[in-house]
């Protein structure tokens, strides 16, 4: 976030990009703009819009900000910066800044993460106050948008924490408080991740919308249940992914796990029309060899066993006559594709079957693990994991991970860094590669304007 722009700027910006939503073409919600919509305050005395400020954050979810399925997003960007993909551009795109871990604090994609993301949280921070004050609302309505608001707060503060580290933790829209905000340590963050993902889970209604294209009672309750596993409270995280299980149906064809009406997607973001389809497919999939731009790291794609169904249905083959390269094919569809049956993914089953399996290792629970694990085993058409021991389990798990979740989220880069591997599997693939490489530098910009935020993060 801008914390020097003045408040007012900031209120119409956020004002003007929910009208914007309204002319647009955004399919999250098809409304006329009301002739009273004529102040900020407005807009929460009408339920319709107050949806569409909240479908403009999940656009701006799916299109500019970290999680973006575009290559300015952490599932290309990440990937990049972990084994998982080979940059072989020969512009000097932020790919190859990435790849090389040779980010600096005026790297502008490390400024793009920072300023999107206070940005949507600034956002939401507006429709909670917003919302809380409002007389048009009922007491029903102002729960389901303030619980949507409160996930969207603490989703946005987990990805720039995992990014940066030690952030501030932003509650309110106060400009005068917002300018002078100094770093909370990674644990004061999570207090409040979680409170608000608590807070989040019992305000949201347990009904999925059409597609399930907006956060619901399971969705914050994922979202908790990732949350523990990074922060190895491992009973909470057993026990919220239980909860989710239990309310979702497993898809056993691995053809089907990234259309949009798979049973076991949690939270989907729709694309912004039938004709474009996923940003995911346009970043990753390519018809010419060799690759302009990057591809899978080999030996990412020898990590599957060859009977494993994951290596035909997800991973692209291009070749010129002598050689091969492959791409991540989990979404297929391009733009001019005739067919919109597939939308960005944030949660789906197999995930939350990985947490649970992770947690029943570290609590001894070896049969209940296993039992876990196998489920994306036999999906993809392999035997029972042989694991009989806590060790041998997570080691197992941490590969079915890598498999499973490859180019998502940025879960292979931050499971590196979470069990320390980070250093042992990245040292020799990444010449430039030091141990403080973990964490991105805060945006210089940002330095200059707040003081309060510093120091630096080491090895910047």
């Amino acid at each position: 976030m801008k914390y020097f722009i003045k408040y007012t700027t900031i209120k119409t910006a956020v004002l003007m990009l929910i009208i914007g939503t309204f002319i647009s073409c955004e399919p999250f919600i098809d409304v006329e703009l009301p002739s009273h919509l004529l102040t900020q305050e407005a807009i929460y005395e009408n339920p319709e819009t107050t949806r569409a400020a909240l479908s403009n954050i999940y656009s701006k979810l799916r299109d500019n900000t970290i999680i973006t399925g575009s290559q300015a997003g952490i599932s290309n960007l990440l990937s990049l910066a972990a084994d998982e993909m080979t940059y072989y551009g020969t512009q000097p795109l932020p790919d190859q800044d990435f790849y090389n871990n040779a980010i600096l604090p005026g790297n502008p994609v490390v400024l793009s993460f920072w300023n999107q993301g206070y940005n949507l949280i600034y956002a939401a921070n507006d429709i909670i106050e917003g919302v809380t004050n409002s007389s048009g609302l009922t007491p029903e309505e102002k729960e389901v948008f303030i619980g949507e608001a409160l996930f969207i707060r603490a989703f946005i503060h987990h990805y720039l924490t995992l990014l940066f580290g030690d952030i501030p933790y932003i509650t309110t829209t106060d400009y005068l408080e917002n300018t002078n905000v100094s770093r909370q340590s990674v644990e004061t963050v999570y207090e409040n991740i979680i409170s608000d993902l608590q807070t989040a889970r019992d305000l949201l209604p347990v009904e999925n919308v059409e597609l399930k294209t907006r956060p619901n009672r399971w969705v914050a309750t994922a979202m908790l249940a990732r949350v523990f596993l990074y922060q190895e409270r491992w009973p909470e995280a057993l026990e919220e992914a239980t909860v989710v299980i239990n309310n979702f149906q497993w898809e056993e064809n691995i053809n089907h796990v990234f259309l949009n009406t798979n049973p076991g997607t949690i939270w989907q973001l729709m694309p912004e029309s039938e004709a474009v389809n996923t940003l995911e497919a346009q970043t990753f999939i390519f018809t010419t060899a060799p690759p302009p731009l990057r591809a899978l790291n080999q030996n990412i794609v020898d990590s599957f066993e060859s009977n494993d169904l994951r290596k035909t249905a997800w991973i692209g083959e291009v070749s010129n006559g002598t050689e091969s390269w492959f791409h991540p094919y989990k979404y297929k569809l391009l733009p001019g594709s005739g067919s919109n049956n597939e939308y960005s993914i944030v949660f789906r089953l197999a995930e939350l079957y990985l947490i649970r399996a992770e947690a029943h290792a570290h609590l001894n629970n070896i049969p209940q693990g296993v039992s876990d694990l196998n489920k994306t085993r036999n999906r993809a058409g392999l035997a029972n994991a042989m694991a009989n021991d806590s060790e041998s389990l997570l080691v197992e798990i941490f590969n079915e991970r890598k498999k499973e979740l490859f180019t998502e989220m940025g879960h292979r880069w931050f499971d590196l860094i979470r069990s320390n591997k980070a250093n042992t599997v990245l040292g020799p693939l990444k010449p430039g590669w030091n141990n403080t490489d973990v964490l991105l530098p805060l945006p210089e910009q940002e330095l200059l304007l707040n003081p309060n935020l510093l120091p630096q993060n080491p090895g910047y």
